[in-house]
């Protein structure tokens, strides 16, 4: 099922998202939702924090290549344990700031932990945009924007090009 995506600002997508103690059938289906409506949005990455869900689990599949196979990936507690020193400049968007995109810098390799949807755990390194799609998921889950890495009145400018779109979306 769909769920609707919090659009920036909204209080929850500042909220750091509490662990998830064991996988129930409840969070199998908030996995399968999330992928769902990030695949419907269009995008490549979502957080629960973005559909009001203040758990720590992540959806996100990075294969771009037209006719290829999907990579559908649930991370449920996602950590990134190693980082590299390299760095990498992406444009990033973001489903909960729709249509701003912005370059921001982060670590071209992460190695992550995480538990999958049967409760096992994984451990997985990811390089370039597979990389950059997971960091920006796991700042969702800490509180923490995109928009967060840019000058404050860059940010500021987006912020009020959001509120704006929210008012004439309540107007609809």
């Amino acid at each position: 099922m769909k769920r609707p995506i919090l659009i920036h600002p909204d209080p929850r997508l500042k909220k750091v998202c509490v662990p998830v103690a064991d996988i129930s059938d409840e969070l199998r289906v908030l996995a399968d939702d999330m992928l769902e409506t990030m695949y419907d949005a269009p995008g490549i990455g979502l957080a629960a924090p973005q559909v009001g869900i203040l758990r720590r689990v992540i959806a996100m599949d990075c294969v771009s290549d037209e006719g290829a196979a999907g990579r559908p990936l649930v991370m449920f507690n996602p950590q990134i344990i190693a980082s590299s020193d390299e760095t990498n400049v992406y444009e990033e968007g973001c489903l909960s700031i729709p249509e701003q995109y912005a370059e921001v810098t982060r670590p071209k390799v992460v190695e992550v932990e995480w538990m999958d949807r049967d409760g096992k755990q994984q451990r997985e390194t990811f390089d370039g945009l597979w990389a950059t799609c997971v960091q920006h998921e796991v700042d969702h889950l800490d509180g923490k924007l995109f928009i967060d890495y840019l000058k404050p009145l860059k940010r500021q400018m987006i912020t009020r090009k959001m509120q704006k779109l929210k008012r004439e979306r309540a107007r609809d």
